[in-house]
């Protein structure tokens, strides 16, 4: 069986030579950095399936990291770590492109967890639209390098949370999607949210498609259950 790569990120060597061999008995194989030019060139000679990045590491920090990774279509999971805990420090590292968040200190089976839940969440959009910088739908084109999207000539205001609902959908062309399914794609396990939250942001996207939720082209609602992309989705360079 092919071991998942994780690659585990923080300055603090104590805390690495803890939780290195704890992942490495649970089964995965196991790099680590100290700072964060060594984790980008790590990156690219490990290839791991998850990065655990610590928000505070010498420079460029754990932030600009995960945004030089995202700018570069580099879209591994990430799961960003740190000692601070404010809604306001998730919020930004979920909006640059982090998967997940968990604070410090945290029981490692906890993070054990997280990793294979990521891990799951990748196997499950593993196809031509997984890596595809365009998704196109006869008007409608996003770009994932640039977090835009059109429909027509005109680009279109979206927020980045509507934008990763829209791309999630549009990634998973014709399947249920489940609020659920959405709430932990996008938002993560630290969000205090329901799942209304998802029908708020469909609703952005609703208006801005100029999408009938009666007759739509894009965004089909499956009552009780979730949404469904019911347009055709190609894939541009």
């Amino acid at each position: 069986m092919v071991r998942a790569r994780v690659l585990i990120v923080d300055d603090e060597k104590s805390f690495l030579d803890v939780l290195a061999p704890f992942l490495k008995r649970t089964g995965f194989l196991v790099e680590t950095a100290l700072d964060g030019n060594t984790a980008l060139v790590r990156i690219k000679e490990f290839k791991p399936d998850v990065i655990v990045l610590d928000v505070l590491i010498p420079a460029p920090d754990g932030r600009e990291v995960c945004r030089r990774l995202r700018a570069q279509g580099n879209w591994t999971p990430i799961i960003m770590l740190s000692q601070i805990g404010s809604p306001q420090e998730r919020a930004m590292s979920l909006e640059e492109g982090a998967d997940d968040y968990l604070n410090k200190p945290f029981d490692p089976s906890e993070l054990v967890a997280r990793i294979r839940a990521l891990l799951r969440r990748a196997r499950q959009v593993q196809s031509s639209f997984a890596g595809a910088p365009r998704l196109v739908s006869g008007p409608l084109v996003i770009d994932r390098l640039s977090r835009r999207a059109w429909l027509g000539k005109h680009e279109l205001a979206l927020s980045a949370k509507a934008f990763s609902v829209l791309e999630y959908l549009m990634c998973h062309p014709d399947q249920v999607i489940t609020r659920e399914r959405l709430l932990d794609a996008i938002w993560g396990w630290e969000y205090p949210i329901t799942t209304r939250t998802v029908d708020v942001r469909i609703a952005e996207l609703r208006r801005k498609l100029k999408d009938d939720s009666k007759a739509p082209r894009f965004i089909e609602t499956i009552i009780g259950v979730g949404y469904r992309f019911v347009g055709f989705v190609e894939v541009r360079a």
